[in-house]
């Protein structure tokens, strides 16, 4: 059998090989995932809670939000957006991510330049308009809907 740090190994050799992870990273993900597996063998419980430390900001809400990049507040990792991010990397929604660091609903977690040049792009290719005749479409069929069913009923 394999001692608990071998297996301690193997969870985050599992986890690096998809994940990018810092050397500090790893070394701490060895720790927390060798100590939880002691406390499984000694028969105590495991709680999820998050240490104290990790829930601090490792960036201030200011800094993080930049024109250029949008910087975790949980990681420090910068990027263009966060949402795929906070999903993959640390397994929260948008929603518990703007609840735990008071980030309002209104605040973008993508950055400033990158929403505009997509906003541009979806603009030159026409988008709006073509949404604009798909819903005016479909709200002709949806009132044309009732008298063809009436019609049918009808004939019969």
């Amino acid at each position: 059998m394999a001692t608990i740090l071998e297996m301690a190994v193997e969870i985050v050799a599992a986890h690096a090989s998809i994940t990018n992870m810092s050397k500090e990273e790893l070394i701490a993900e060895i720790a927390s995932v060798h100590q939880a597996l002691s406390a499984l063998d000694k028969g105590e419980a495991v709680t999820g809670e998050v240490p104290a430390e990790e829930t601090a900001p490792a960036i201030s809400k200011k800094k993080a939000f930049g024109k250029d990049k949008v910087v975790c507040m949980i990681c420090g990792k910068g990027m263009k957006t966060l949402t795929r991010h906070i999903k993959t990397a640390h397994a929260m929604t948008p929603g518990q991510y703007r609840k735990q660091f008071g980030i309002p609903r209104t605040q973008s977690l993508a950055a400033k330049n990158y929403s505009e040049s997509r906003r541009q792009m979806a603009l030159d290719r026409g988008l709006g308009e073509k949404l604009a005749k798909a819903r005016e479409a479909r709200a002709k069929n949806k009132a044309a809907a009732p008298a063809k069913a009436a019609a049918k009923n009808k004939k019969k």
